[in-house]
């Protein structure tokens, strides 16, 4: 930073530098550094989740651009690519999230056991990895902070655009800093349709969009960018494609309901699926299942 009269370790210049993943702040004209301070053991496990996942963020945008011309090293199981990208992206998420000293599901690790109702930490290094690989936008990193099934802090960021959501329960959600809320609206965000299949949207829907990224679907709902998200006529939706997203949206004051109409429970498995739909308010959720038969 280079600002006259405003010190390197002013509490809004901190908290900027924490949220955007830096270490240490420099001051552009004399190279002076700073280091951001780290929460304590002793701060709330949400608070420290935080802070690491802002970290994690910033050093998978890097570790992400290094791959970015890594050739593919092989297909999962659901026949997506897995690019080199994915692999460094989750070395370098988790050698930051191993601090927070709970389990770490990725998608790109089988499962390790996990009591349902403790912490647990759902990771996608790389959502939208088709996309990154076509170059077409957008990609992203999203980590969730899950506690008794409940996604509690998440953050989405987009690694093609830059841009950052984070949310967490009783803070709020914003997006680059600003907070942001859901509102109703007639443009619906839905998954990729299989191939030759119809994607299926409620007779209100004004504007359909399909980024192929998940996480920033929900983030896009959350800050009012989109009314809508659901996957009700798709096989459903991974754990770790959802629940970044979802703790964003949640936080924003948004919803999201299972097909029955119950909240939903996010289990630590990465292998299963289960299907939902998000929007600005319970009620307008109801609305969408009852549109969608």
């Amino acid at each position: 930073m280079h600002r006259a009269g405003v010190t390197l370790d002013h509490p809004a210049v901190v908290a900027t530098a924490a949220g955007w993943g830096c270490d240490r702040i420099c001051h552009a004209t004399t190279g002076r550094k700073v280091p951001v301070p780290a929460p304590g053991p002793e701060a709330p496990l949400a608070v420290r989740f935080r802070h690491l996942a802002a970290l994690a963020a910033t050093r998978v945008e890097i570790a992400v651009a290094l791959a970015r011309d890594e050739l593919p090293e092989r297909t999962a199981g659901d026949g997506s690519p897995v690019l080199a990208a994915d692999e460094a992206a989750h070395a370098a998420a988790v050698a930051v999230l191993q601090e927070l000293e709970v389990p770490v599901l990725s998608e790109e690790r089988p499962d390790a056991p996990v009591d349902r109702t403790g912490p647990w930490v759902a990771l996608d290094p790389l959502d939208g990895t088709g996309n990154f690989s076509a170059g077409l936008p957008p990609w992203a990193f999203s980590v969730a902070l899950v506690s008794d099934g409940r996604p509690v802090a998440g953050l989405v960021a987009d690694l093609s655009s830059g841009r950052r959501w984070e949310g967490a329960e009783g803070v709020g959600a914003r997006r680059d800093g600003i907070p942001v809320a859901p509102r109703e609206g007639t443009t619906v965000v839905v998954p990729s349709a299989g191939g030759g299949e119809r994607v299926v949207v409620p007779v209100t829907a004004r504007r359909v969009r399909i980024t192929g990224c998940t996480a920033l679907d929900l983030c896009l709902v959350a800050d009012g960018s989109a009314a809508a998200w659901h996957d009700l006529d798709r096989g459903g939706t991974h754990v770790h494609d959802a629940a970044a997203g979802l703790a964003v949206l949640l936080a924003a004051g948004g919803t999201a309901l299972t097909p029955d109409g119950e909240p939903v429970a996010l289990a630590p498995d990465t292998t299963g699926r289960f299907r939902f739909v998000a929007a600005p308010s319970e009620a307008a959720a109801r609305q969408l299942l009852r549109a969608l038969g």
